[in-house]
């Protein structure tokens, strides 16, 4: 398995106008999660997302591609 950088955000089953549509979903979901949320618990809840979602994905190799993408350009 490789990082998928292309598109590839869908809600399976769910049928949308605009193709960017579910990512936009996710993004709206993101901000009201972080909502009332001061700034340590904002960076908490980013460490705790990120740590699930490493896990769910759980291929070391993917993961690194992943942080070094993220490196990127900094």
């Amino acid at each position: 398995m490789h990082l998928k950088t292309d598109y590839n955000f869908h809600d399976p089953g769910q049928r949308y106008f605009r193709a960017y549509r579910p990512g936009d979903d996710f993004y709206e979901a993101l901000i009201e999660a972080h909502r009332d949320l001061d700034d340590e618990q904002s960076e908490r809840l980013n460490a705790r997302l990120i740590l699930l979602l490493c896990n769910h994905i759980g291929d070391l190799r993917v993961l690194r591609e992943a942080l070094d993408a993220a490196r990127e350009d900094l």
